[in-house]
């Protein structure tokens, strides 16, 4: 039986093994979902098996960088706890470190690399998750790259709740790249500037702010300029260089970098389990379950 990519992503959901475990457990088994997690079980490989449905929004985020080059990267576990945990911590900065060495493109490229301790990145984290006891993963990274004549801005809020890395060019003060990570990680903006913002973007919202002027009675000969009145204010809002500087106020962000002589190239703001959903638990109910065990 022909083994499939969503049979890999399946059996590797279900046990938490690597991806070329999987497929090996897979092609070992002729396809049988079972019998390959069995396979996997037998071999040590799926200790964190029984982890593996539940959800990891916790964490932190890390950013490391040497000379031009330079990771972000969130890696996720159960609970706060174990993200302050000393084991997670350095699992985070090892996988950093592999990560800025190697330069994978994607996670799944990262879990199938060999780490200088002769395990793959897959089943480092496996190891973790046995040695730890909670479902642990690296969820996503980005590595960015400037020039001699540009400086990178990191900063972590909350002890990595947070994470902003900026590429500014024009300058080497990393102080001025790190200011303007801090004013990231507070003002949460989506692009750097507005030609980013794609036409269909402005469009839609060019459209509900013109049906809002016209619901709240406004002439229609004055709604076309009120509405391009209140798109303005929405370019603020989300583009870095409109926004007014955290620091101060009185200027903008893009008057900021323009008077230390610099320009954002890009940023990337991580923000611990944003997007994942997190389970409700019934907290008493759980004490309840741990008691009667």
């Amino acid at each position: 039986m022909a083994v499939t990519a969503q049979m890999v992503k399946e059996l590797r959901e279900k046990t938490g093994a690597g991806m070329m475990d999987c497929k090996k457990a897979l092609t070992e088994t002729n396809g049988d979902m079972d019998k390959a997690i069995d396979y996997l079980r037998e071999k040590g490989i799926a200790k964190a098996a029984k982890k593996s449905d539940r959800i990891a929004a916790e964490g932190t985020t890390f950013i490391q960088s040497e000379g031009n080059t330079a990771v972000i990267l969130e890696v996720n576990s159960e609970t706060d706890f174990v993200a302050k945990n000393e084991g997670f911590q350095t699992l985070v900065k090892e996988l950093a470190a592999h990560l800025l060495k190697n330069k994978p493109a994607s996670v799944e490229e990262a879990e199938q690399q060999t780490m200088e301790n002769g395990s793959t990145v897959a089943d480092y984290i496996n190891a973790a998750i046995a040695k730890i006891g909670e479902k642990l993963s690296l969820r996503r990274f980005e590595i960015k790259t400037k020039t001699d004549n540009g400086a990178f801005g990191e900063y972590l809020h909350m002890g990595g709740r947070i994470g902003v890395l900026t590429v500014v060019e024009g300058t080497t003060d990393a102080s001025v790249a790190k200011d303007v990570a801090l004013h990231a990680a507070a003002l949460n903006p989506k692009y750097i500037s507005r030609d980013q913002v794609s036409q269909d973007v402005v469009e839609h919202e060019r459209q509900v702010l013109t049906q809002q002027a016209l619901n709240e009675g406004k002439p229609e000969n004055i709604v076309a300029k009120m509405v391009e009145g209140r798109l303005s204010k929405y370019f603020e809002d989300i583009c870095l260089v409109d926004q007014s500087f955290v620091k101060n106020p009185d200027q903008k962000v893009g008057q900021f970098l323009k008077s230390n002589g610099a320009s954002i190239q890009s940023f990337v703001r991580y923000e611990v389990g944003e997007g994942i959903e997190k389970r409700q638990d019934n907290f008493a109910e759980e004490v309840m379950n741990q008691i009667k065990k």
